[in-house]
C-alpha cells in the first residue's frame, strides 16, 4: 500500500490489483467484500455505494483516460462525537476504480489510528 499526498495536505493510502491473477474480476465482487468487511464490524455502518463514474459521466464531466468505473463505499465507524470537528472528516468512503487491467482501491487516512489500521487490513486482505 502507498501513502501519497493528495494537493499537498490529504494523506491518501492506495493499492493497485492487476486483474491477472486476482480473485475478483468485477467491481461488484470488490464493492460486495467491503459491504461484507463493514457490515461484519461491531461499529461500522453501511451508508451507500456512490456512483462516482455515472454521476461525473452524467455531469459531461472529463474522466481520466482508460477509466471503466468508479464507486465509493460509503460508511461510518462513529460511536461518539466527542466535538463538532469529528463530522467533517465522517463519514468514510473507499474508492474502486476500474480500468481494463487492474483495479485501484484508495482511501483518505482517518484521523483515528484504530479505524485507519481495520481499513488497511480489509484493503491488504484483498491480495491474501
Amino acid at each position: 500500500m502507498e501513502k501519497t499526498l493528495f494537493l499537498d495536505q490529504y494523506p491518501i493510502h492506495s493499492l493497485t490489483l492487476k486483474k491477472e491473477g486476482f480473485r475478483y474480476q468485477h467491481m461488484s465482487q470488490i464493492v460486495d467484500y467491503f459491504k461484507e468487511k463493514i457490515n461484519a464490524d461491531p461499529v461500522a455502518h453501511f451508508i451507500a455505494i456512490f456512483d462516482h463514474y455515472a454521476h461525473t459521466k452524467a455531469l459531461g464531466g472529463e474522466m481520466m483516460e482508460g477509466l471503466k468505473d468508479v464507486q465509493n463505499v460509503i460508511f461510518c465507524f462513529g460511536k461518539t462525537i466527542q466535538n463538532t470537528k469529528i463530522v467533517a472528516v465522517r463519514p468514510r468512503s473507499i474508492g474502486i476504480c476500474e480500468f481494463e487491467d487492474r483495479f485501484v482501491i484508495e482511501f483518505m487516512e482517518a484521523p483515528k489510528e484504530e479505524i485507519h489500521t481495520i481499513m488497511q487490513l480489509w484493503i491488504k486482505a484483498l491480495v491474501a
